[in-house]
């Protein structure tokens, strides 16, 4: 049979190579300067723009959509052409879908420090920004499957399945927890409110992990480990059994975010158990990957490529060992809403997807110039200088962790709180904070290495822009007899997708639609009113601020939590809340009963400066919020929209919404005035907002007396 001769688009793998070094070395600069933060305030710049609030998603977004998301896109555009032996399916189309998504980047690195957030982890972006990442999705989409359909390789190798994975489960995950109402042009509330809210969003967070940032990465390790390290896959069989459990296991488990929340506990139950059995799927694929080194053990010693790949599938066993365990109830007891999960998170972001991604690279870029590597010896360098910063990153955190449990439960023999002022935590951990950053430099100042080492392999070749190949077309009409009952199933890419598409539905659709539908998983509390119109102006001024980031809003019912915060959270308090707010992490306490704890004059100097009511606090000043007036002219078509959104505000209240602001405003700075020497408040300044949502936290049922103590300390 003659073969076909073509060429691989080699100018769209280098773009995308170009912005993951790019955007790799910022959004570790970015991560790095956070961490510093939180043991050296002054580097929250007391600018509206720099707080840890506010950097913290930018960070976030950075590391995943830019560094990770960048190299998806370019191992995959490299990879696919290759696997099935065709060009991509349109130049176009990959060039739109390179500059759409660093538009995409560019807006996320613009409209997050000004404070434009959903405040949805991983989901912050805003409503447009959420229609374009649509669209540059499905752009991605048509390119891979149009270039499947026109493959000359008959069947569809392994790695091909995690993409299409990939692309079906983002595309429904995203469109899902991206369903909000706009209320301004940047502006939107989530159609969900509470519970619904939560499940929701960790049914994305969880799976973002699950579809982001591991089944393509999976895809990217069946291809170059192997190509790395000159061997074929271990199993074949394995690979078939990794990827079916693991796309249909993966999507239940989100709840285990939620643990001793309230959300219902049969949903809890349901996120715990599959989280356990991810376990087997998860090392199936690690044990898949190493076993294909078997007999090539030698050469390990000498490539840095297999060394950062061999590290970054071991760091993926690991991670993927911790999430089952830490969803178990007595592990989680112990470690959520501590530095325990930023251990666990990074052990499985530098580690994992980081490692992959510099093994890759150095592959990659030699191949793609017709060179070889500039040097060997910086790119060991590199993995040792990594491999430091990633123990002296994860091991304080993980001491950081167990350390603020401990202290957070620990009761004297009088049967009181023995650390009841929550800064006595902070204060212990902030040696194991010095120590992440120093471990976040040393991991940055070996990607540092890597750039440089690339750009000089770059010079010292010729690109190959457009590589010539040639293959012997597809047989579309011939009948394939027999074989693997796998293997009629690759050759049928519709019919895969479809079985892929029902197989990570499942889980979330049994999950979701009880809580949704059936009242009694959030029951309604009589005494729950809608937000007053200063109020809820007040928790969007939170939102914009970050403060998410630090605080959660969620009391679980722990003895040593209900001392120290009030009466434990219940799922009807939080029906009018869009988005929540329960946060995922606390280097500051739990606010959902701060209402009423202190005097409006208290939260007014702890914002102006934490230090002066609460001696060494970590927490950035927020001067501006003073400065700044209530942009009353958004109020009416926030309550419209809350309105729309199923919060029984009285039709015309949006008239009235301002007067009934004005009047409340004018009580807190009277307040202010009687409680503050010589103090200047004007009732629009957003300080007064915000004093009158955090004054309205959890206030709405009757809740035990609790000692006036310092625990709302940052």
């Amino acid at each position: 049979m003659e073969l076909e001769k073509f060429s691989y688009d080699n100018k769209i793998v280098k773009a995308f190579i170009v912005a993951t070094v790019v955007f790799g070395l910022v959004g570790m600069l970015v991560g790095l300067t956070a961490a510093i933060q939180l043991f050296y305030p002054i580097f929250n710049f007391d600018t509206p723009y720099t707080t840890f609030g506010r950097i913290r998603p930018l960070h976030t977004n950075a590391v995943i959509f830019a560094f990770v998301g960048n190299a998806m896109f370019a191992g995959v555009y490299y990879s696919m052409q290759r696997l099935l032996k065709t060009r991509m399916f349109s130049d176009a189309l990959s060039w739109i879908n390179f500059w759409g998504w660093q538009l995409i980047i560019l807006a996320a690195a613009i409209s997050l420090p000004l404070g434009y957030t959903t405040s949805k982890e991983y989901a912050e972006l805003e409503w447009p920004i959420d229609i374009a990442i649509t669209l540059i999705w499905v752009v991605f989409g048509i390119n891979m499957i149009g270039t499947i359909i026109k493959r000359r390789e008959k069947h569809m190798y392994v790695a091909i399945w995690f993409y299409i994975a990939t692309f079906v489960t983002v595309a429904v995950l995203h469109v899902v927890n991206s369903f909000e109402l706009p209320v301004s042009f940047m502006k939107s509330y989530s159609w969900y409110a509470g519970v619904q809210d939560a499940l929701v969003q960790w049914w994305y967070g969880h799976n973002a992990v699950a579809f982001f940032l591991t089944t393509p990465f999976l895809g990217l390790m069946y291809y170059y480990l192997p190509k790395a390290a000159n061997r074929p896959v271990y199993s074949y069989k394995l690979s078939i059994i990794h990827f079916w459990s693991l796309i249909f296991i993966y999507i239940w488990a989100g709840p285990h975010h939620l643990l001793y929340t309230s959300l219902p506990d049969w949903a809890q139950s349901l996120g715990t158990v599959f989280s356990i059995m991810l376990i087997a799927p998860s090392w199936g694929g690690m044990l898949n990957g190493l076993l294909t080194l078997r007999g090539a053990w030698d050469k390990v010693r000498e490539d840095p490529v297999l060394k950062f790949m061999v590290v970054a599938v071991t760091a993926y066993g690991m991670a993927t060992l911790e999430g089952p365990l830490l969803s178990l109830k007595n592990v989680n007891a112990i470690a959520h809403f501590t530095d325990w999960i930023i251990a666990h998170v990074h052990v499985g972001g530098l580690g994992w997807n980081g490692f992959l991604t510099f093994g890759m690279l150095y592959w990659l870029v030699p191949k793609m110039w017709g060179t070889k590597l500039f040097s060997t010896k910086l790119a060991n360098v590199h993995f040792w200088i990594g491999t430091l910063g990633i123990i002296f990153y994860a091991l304080p955190m993980y001491v950081a962790g167990v350390t603020q449990s401990l202290m957070w439960k620990e009761f004297n023999p009088e049967g009181f709180l023995e650390y009841k002022n929550f800064l006595e935590t902070v204060v212990q951990i902030l040696p194991m904070y010095m120590l992440r950053a120093i471990g976040g430099g040393l991991y940055l100042v070996g990607a540092i290495l890597m750039s440089y080492n690339l750009i000089q392999t770059a010079k010292q070749g010729s690109f190959i822009a457009n590589e010539e190949a040639a293959a012997a077309p597809l047989e579309k009409h011939k009948k394939h007899v027999g074989g693997h009952w796998h293997s009629v199933l690759e050759r049928k890419p519709v019919l895969f997708t479809v079985l892929t598409v029902v197989a990570i539905l499942m889980g979330g659709v049994i999950e979701m639609v009880p809580t949704f539908l059936i009242k009694s998983n959030v029951p309604t509390i009589s005494s729950v009113k809608p937000y007053t119109p200063l109020e809820l102006q007040g928790r969007d001024l939170y939102i914009r601020e970050g403060c998410v980031s630090c605080h959660s809003q969620m009391v679980r019912p722990f003895r040593s939590e209900t001392e120290r915060y009030g009466e434990y959270s219940k799922a009807g308090e939080f029906v009018f809340d869009h988005p929540f707010l329960w946060g995922s992490k606390r280097t500051g306490p739990d606010l959902h009963r701060e209402g009423g704890k202190y005097l409006d004059s208290w939260h007014y100097n702890h914002m102006l400066n934490p230090s002066s009511v609460s001696s060494g606090s970590i927490m950035p000043n927020y001067p501006w919020l003073f400065e700044n007036r209530i942009d009353k002219t958004t109020t009416a078509s926030k309550i419209a929209a809350m309105r729309k959104l199923g919060v029984p505000y009285e039709e015309g209240y949006e008239e009235i919404a301002n007067d009934v602001l004005d009047e409340q405003a004018a009580q807190i700075v009277k307040n202010l005035q009687e409680q503050i020497e010589d103090v200047e408040v004007v009732p629009d300044a957003e300080i007064v907002a915000l004093i009158a949502y955090l004054q309205r936290l959890g206030t709405d049922i009757k809740v035990k007396d609790t000692p006036s103590l310092e625990a709302s300390n940052q």
